[in-house]
């Protein structure tokens, strides 16, 4: 008796069915299991976990926010990179700001309201605030190139009049601080730009017609405040810092713990990570783990 063809194909696809159920469904995950149970990958596939007093406090692959309930950082802790996912290294909203290097104009908060949630700023600022704050945090100069000493916003002028055919204004006629808002501060980072004097912007003025024109001004190329401190990394979970961010946070957590800086700094050595298989990615410090060492050698007395 010969089977017809619809049965034979819906057999056929049973089949398939079945054979990739085992393979992909079975046999797959428990060899990735099984792999993952191997002695120097088992820590790492369970998590990370790293405990203290018998109870779990985070995750070596994770980062987490060393702050009070208001938000600012607890002096006696190293202070983690900052990040855009969910409120804060939220696993579940892992993501990044996607903001790139044309970012530099914020969007002007309505000073009628108490808050905008359509006020916006730019990454340019995000960084220069984040800059200043950690500059009178550590003692260490926040200034950074394209910053406002003062108000720590992108320093961005949007220069009005005819242009050339460079796309230059020659001869402005209108200069304004896009950045800096009128009743927020009280005068702009530069008086003068070309002779014309500079204003401060206000809120609901549209100034794309202008020259948007980024002032580098006198902060040193290399800024003393490095890079992974004020910006977030593409996953918003780095549980790491540069050597560089840790180094210049050593005095303020001495100080906040009554001991001296060399022995801050000899625990920040010993927790000092090179680059994987020695030549890959950067050095670095794992926040969590260094912050832990500091509880058990030098707590913090009530």
């Amino acid at each position: 008796m010969r089977i017809p063809s619809w049965i034979r194909q819906h057999l056929a696809a049973a089949r398939a069915l079945l054979v990739l159920t085992v393979v992909l469904g079975v046999a797959y995950p428990l060899a990735v299991w099984a792999v993952a149970q191997i002695p120097g990958l088992r820590a790492n596939a369970e998590g990370s976990y790293v405990s203290r007093d018998g109870h779990r406090v985070g995750s070596s692959l994770i980062g987490q926010s060393f702050t009070d309930k208001q938000g600012d950082p607890l002096k006696q802790y190293f202070q983690s990179r900052p990040s855009a996912a969910g409120d804060g290294y939220d696993p579940t909203a892992t993501s990044a700001s996607n903001l790139g290097p044309e970012s530099i104009v914020d969007t002007l908060p309505d000073p009628k309201l108490k808050t905008d949630d359509n006020a916006k700023p730019s990454l340019l600022t995000t960084i220069c605030s984040r800059s200043k704050a950690i500059g009178e945090l550590d003692g260490v100069d926040g200034g950074r190139p394209f910053c406002t000493r003062d108000s720590g916003v992108g320093a961005v002028l949007a220069v009005f009049g005819d242009r050339d055919r460079q796309g230059r204004v020659p001869h402005p006629t209108r200069v304004v601080s896009v950045n800096e808002q009128a009743g927020v501060v009280k005068a702009p980072f530069l008086p003068t730009y070309e002779g014309v004097k500079v204003e401060l912007a206000k809120y609901g003025e549209d100034y794309s017609k202008g020259l948007i024109v980024p002032v580098k001004g006198d902060a040193p190329a290399k800024p003393a405040v490095p890079a992974d401190a004020v910006t977030a990394s593409g996953s918003g979970l780095d549980p790491d810092i540069s050597p560089a961010y840790a180094d210049i946070q050593v005095k303020r957590v001495a100080a906040a713990r009554h001991i001296s800086a060399d022995q801050v700094r000899k625990l920040l050595d010993e927790n000092r990570m090179g680059r994987g298989l020695g030549f890959l990615g950067e050095p670095r410090v794992n926040v969590l783990r260094l912050n832990l060492a500091l509880d058990r050698q030098y707590p913090v007395k009530a």
